[in-house]
């Protein structure tokens, strides 16, 4: 999903210990649907591999409407895709048709080019519904920009859900505490959704390079200093970072890895390391060269600037 323009999020140093940079988000909407865009940022680009990164809503639609992310290309880097509720159907260029929904990953790796789309299902356009979730991409390392598109669904059932004096966490990607998920990346890649009851305490994996917070609710406390939600908080390398929910419980993701090996290009949904590479994308897809996704006709077209 990747139809927001021109939205720069706004940073501001911080003084605090062990917090880089606080990000704050930029919204913008696709179709009536608030969209949080915390990454890339004019500060910060990269958090280990992540490189975009969209809280989606939360919103609700009313009967007949959801959202509609028309097809679209892709290529030099791996999409995530994570609902906290509701649903999304996608289809690629691949014959992928998956339904995706609550606590569910999508993992689509776009390599050397692929096409895909993200609409509400019609029967679920049949009663009103809602949607909240995480979209973020990884950037791949250079050796594997024009890897073999893929596609890969996990279920939630998969994915180790830890708990320990009130902390809950589930390893979307990664280890915690021991316990890895099932779901791959091309390097080392953190990835956790992490619930606090009111004042619980969790301490951040310090064995990854790079690591960032990103509280959805309730406040939390780095080093004696609050932190209101939705934004995200850049953590030093290494340091021994110990959280702990206010006066609320909080819900918050933890996202990080290694760092990239070198810089990446962005324009529109193309991630590379290459411009001349990302201006043979924009012609392949002005000349209808990415594979079609199939039994969805529509198409975004490639903008103008």
């Amino acid at each position: 999903m990747s139809t927001l323009q021109h939205i720069d999020p706004e940073c501001e140093n911080q003084d605090a210990d062990s917090i880089e940079t606080v990000i704050l988000p930029r919204t913008g909407d696709i179709g009536n649907f608030e969209v949080h865009r915390a990454l890339p940022s004019r500060d910060r680009q990269m958090i280990g591999p992540f490189i975009f990164w969209d809280q989606m809503g939360p919103g609700e639609f009313l009967t007949g409407q959801g959202v509609d992310v028309r097809p679209h290309p892709h290529i030099g880097l791996s999409t995530v895709t994570y609902l906290f509720s509701g649903t999304l159907d996608h289809k690629d260029s691949l014959g992928s048709d998956m339904r995706i929904k609550a606590g569910d990953v999508n993992l689509m790796t776009a390599g050397q080019g692929i096409t895909h789309s993200e609409r509400t299902g019609q029967d679920i356009r049949q009663t009103p519904s809602d949607m909240f979730g995480i979209q973020s991409w990884l950037a791949l390392p250079q050796k594997y920009e024009e890897t073999t598109p893929d596609f890969a669904h996990t279920d939630k059932s998969a994915m180790p859900e830890l708990e320990y004096e009130g902390v809950k966490a589930r390893v979307i990607m990664g280890t915690l505490w021991g316990q890895t998920s099932p779901i791959q990346s091309f390097c080392d890649t953190l990835y956790l959704d992490v619930q606090l009851e009111q004042g619980g305490i969790f301490e951040v994996p310090d064995d990854t390079e790079e690591r960032a917070l990103y509280p959805m609710g309730g406040a939390v406390e780095v080093n004696g200093t609050r932190y209101e939600p939705m934004q995200m908080l850049v953590l030093r390398p290494r340091d021994k970072i110990v959280v702990k929910a206010c006066d609320a419980p909080v819900h918050m993701m933890v996202l990080g890895g290694e760092a990239a090996d070198g810089p990446r290009h962005i324009w529109w949904n193309f991630v590379h390391s290459s411009k001349d590479r990302i201006e043979q994308a924009k012609d392949d897809w002005r000349a209808g060269r990415f594979d079609p996704v199939q039994n969805d006709e529509e198409f975004i077209p490639l903008p103008e600037s």
